[in-house]
């Protein structure tokens, strides 16, 4: 009767001090992540009070809004890293990107290096408003070209909740499914909470993510957990250490 009422724990508490995180935007003015240096510095020790050992920041390449480049984006790490250290901030991160899956895409991975989250894992999302018409030929030649799918956030497209069975298409196709962690505390509201919960009932997530771009996505980590499979929740965050470096 006493785990019945047993309040459930607060976001920030889950990431148990060695939390590698997969998915941010905290390269300063690269795309709609911080701003300047000292929201990147903010944002990176409000993350290691929280339990984030690991960083692997991942600004956005989409050619149509954010035209950043790995020589882009890398030169902006290295930059970064330096400006951080002059303030003491020292981090352990890496740089990878979150790849916009669209036509000029589709032709981009085939001639040019992607970053990756490690080996040739690389982050991928879609648009909220609809999946791209050639989105199954595109993950199958991404897989060709060598790559392992890990998609974004996929309890925040709106037009797959009411049919679910494209999240298990998706899986088939060879998606790791990445979950935005602030999906469970109803930052983005409760249909997308109630969906990641589905999917975290189905066994369908492999790795999580904070995802965060800014003070109001850090103060969200103080909310409780809003769904029941607490225990699945843990282990997807678990998962996350294969990416330690």
């Amino acid at each position: 009767m006493l785990s019945f009422f047993k309040s459930k724990p607060f976001l920030r508490d889950l990431l148990a001090g060695d939390f590698v995180d997969i998915h941010s935007h905290l390269l300063p003015g690269i795309d709609d992540g911080a701003r300047t240096i000292d929201n990147t510095a903010k944002l990176v020790q409000s993350l290691q009070e929280m339990g984030v050992s690991q960083f692997i920041t991942t600004p956005h390449i989409s050619h149509y809004i954010w035209d950043n480049s790995p020589e882009i984006i890398n030169a902006k790490y290295n930059e970064t890293k330096l400006l951080l250290e002059e303030k003491s901030v020292i981090i352990p991160m890496k740089a990878a990107s979150e790849y916009f899956m669209d036509d000029w895409f589709e032709n981009h991975f085939k001639n040019e290096k992607l970053l990756t989250l490690k080996d040739n894992y690389v982050l991928v999302e879609m648009s909220y408003i609809n999946a791209p018409v050639q989105l199954y030929k595109i993950i199958f030649e991404l897989q060709v070209a060598g790559y392992i799918p890990v998609l974004a956030h996929p309890e925040r497209y709106l037009f797959y909740h009411k049919n679910f069975d494209e999240y298990n298409k998706l899986k088939k196709a060879g998606c790791k499914f990445q979950l935005n962690l602030l999906s469970v505390v109803g930052y983005y509201g409760a249909e997308i909470t109630k969906v990641a919960e589905l999917l975290l009932n189905k066994g369908l997530y492999d790795f999580a993510g904070t995802d965060v771009h800014h003070s109001n996505h850090i103060a969200s980590f103080d909310k409780k957990i809003n769904v029941k499979e607490i225990s699945v929740l843990k282990e997807v965050i678990a998962n996350n250490a294969f990416f330690r470096f």
